[in-house]
């Protein structure tokens, strides 16, 4: 693959610009595109630094990294913003095609 095309498949990285703990394993996140909505995490199967994360009322302790602009956890856990931009948009996707 040519270094252009790899980067032209690239992800944009859009940061997250406010999180909210919603409810068990549930998140409202904004994004510095203006989009933004709820993601539930209430099926991940945590393993490793995630582990912790089982745990609601540790999940729940979640803060917004504004210089990394993702979201953490106090034990270093945290999300790839173009990752958690993705699952915002594929669950509005499926919303919007129920």
């Amino acid at each position: 693959m040519t270094p252009s095309l790899s980067i032209a498949l690239m992800e944009k990285i859009v940061h997250v610009v406010d999180v909210r703990c919603v409810g068990v394993h549930r998140l409202h996140l904004e994004f510095e595109d203006g989009r933004g909505g709820d993601l539930d995490f209430s099926d991940e199967e945590w393993r490793g630094v995630f582990e912790p994360l089982r745990d609601p009322r540790f999940f729940s302790q979640v803060e917004l990294d504004e210089e990394l602009g993702t979201i953490v956890w106090p034990n270093g856990a945290d999300f790839a913003p173009e990752t958690l931009h993705r699952m915002v948009l594929e669950q509005q996707a499926s919303i919007t095609d129920s």
